[in-house]
């Protein structure tokens, strides 16, 4: 058995389950550096409008030119499969091979650069609106890892706006998601057949699923909730720019070369108990580029990345790891930090494509549990962007679709 394919053994064994229920996939380790782009430029969450383009990249690092495809499945409020077949939702067809890719150029690390986009002459479109996963295999037809993305149709107005929390427990340390839905024509027994989902930068594993409308003014739904609707404020996140693969640049403290560039960063500390202090940040996103490249997706080098954090914390049984969008929001081998008795500090080394990346410290419970403020704080005052989407499923529809989607970021935040 080759090295993919020893790889891919437990994902092939609960493939089936996993997309029936919406579960992400992670990607295994040779594949890398996975943008889902859609409305905007950065690899965030992607969101597109019936019709318009959207794009998926990655990298192969073992570099041998692999067949990959690609299917993709819609999906209902809570990501169980929906009811419709694959030509009432897609216009063509999918199970296609990823035709466009091309091979580094001038890196110490090989690797392949896959690009899907959509529409292609396979996969023309989508034709609903709704909740949508794609899900990438290898030609032995073994799942490698799935992306979810939602496209929306602008049928309702949605106006967000961001408080302090009202109870005074929280009030120095949450922000509070308000929002009104605006709709010229009927809605059917809202709180029944309309669902909202409100999303922090963009990271749908700390989505707030289970708001219904308090109360109604004329065409309007009104959400003014407080705890029900709150986040915890954070603080903003660390990042590091490796742009540059042989000088220091913004996080990084020295640099070695040896079968790859190893950029060490500065070591870090609690934030938790220290006051508040604005830095800008891109909300755990990360971009990739390449000080001077014409290409940066095909010339960037890959580069060993080695984290420190000293923390006297006692975290018991829970562990620490790195925490962004660098990886879709997920926790795994490749972000957890061991302890280093001999310098006391937690330490890490990961491999990330050359860019500017942001991240934080999180405390991870042995539920999956993840304390985002343990080690970096909670500060009302933190800038974070917020994103509200609104469901609807009419009576005798078989499908949850998007109707409206609001934005707003926590730089206006007022109080109640």
């Amino acid at each position: 058995m080759n090295l993919k394919n020893c790889l891919l053994v437990l994902s092939a064994l609960f493939a089936i389950p996993c997309l029936s229920q919406g579960i992400d996939i992670i990607e295994p380790d040779y594949i890398r550096t996975v943008q889902f782009q859609g409305m905007t430029d950065q690899s965030e969450l992607p969101l597109v409008r019936v019709g318009d383009r959207l794009s998926l990249t990655f990298d192969d690092i073992i570099g041998d030119e692999s067949d990959y495809y690609y299917r993709i499945t819609h999906h209902n409020f809570d990501w169980t499969e929906s009811d419709l077949s694959k030509g009432e939702y897609l216009d063509g067809f999918d199970d296609v091979r990823i035709e466009t890719y091309e091979n580094s150029l001038n890196s110490l690390q090989l690797y392949s650069h896959y690009m899907l986009n959509i529409p292609n002459r396979e996969t023309r479109g989508l034709k609903k609106s709704g909740n949508y996963m794609i899900s990438i295999y290898n030609y032995d037809g073994d799942l490698l890892f799935t992306r979810k993305f939602m496209a929306i149709n602008q049928e309702v107005g949605v106006t967000v706006n961001i408080k302090r929390a009202r109870t005074l427990k929280y009030i120095d340390y949450m922000q509070s998601v308000h929002f009104v839905i605006e709709s010229k024509e009927l809605i059917i027994n809202p709180k029944q057949n309309l669902k909202t989902l409100v999303v922090q930068n963009n990271n749908l594993k700390t989505a707030i699923t289970d708001l219904k409308p308090q109360y109604t003014i004329g065409d309007q739904l009104i959400y003014r909730y407080d705890t029900e609707s709150s986040f915890w404020g954070g603080n903003e996140f660390l990042s590091f720019d490796s742009k540059e693969a042989r000088a220091a640049n913004i996080g990084i403290r020295r640099i070695e070369l040896t079968d790859l560039f190893e950029h060490y960063l500065y070591t870090r500390a609690s934030r938790a108990d220290y006051p508040y202090t604005y830095n800008p940040d891109i909300n755990g996103n990360f971009v990739i580029r390449q000080f001077q490249a014409s290409n940066p997706n095909i010339e960037a080098e890959y580069i060993r990345t080695h984290f420190a954090l000293q923390y006297f914390e006692d975290i018991g049984d829970k562990e620490i790891h790195i925490y962004g969008n660098f990886n879709n929001w997920s926790i795994d081998e490749s972000t957890y930090m061991r302890y280093d008795p001999e310098a006391d500090v937690y330490r890490l080394t990961r491999l990330f494509k050359q860019g500017f990346y942001n991240y934080q410290f999180v405390v991870v419970d042995r539920d999956g549990s993840i304390d985002q403020g343990a080690i970096g704080g909670n500060y009302w005052e933190t800038e974070n962007d917020y994103t509200v989407l609104v469901y609807y499923r009419a009576p005798g529809e078989r499908f949850d679709r998007i109707i409206g989607m609001g934005r707003a970021n926590s730089t206006n935040i007022t109080n109640n």
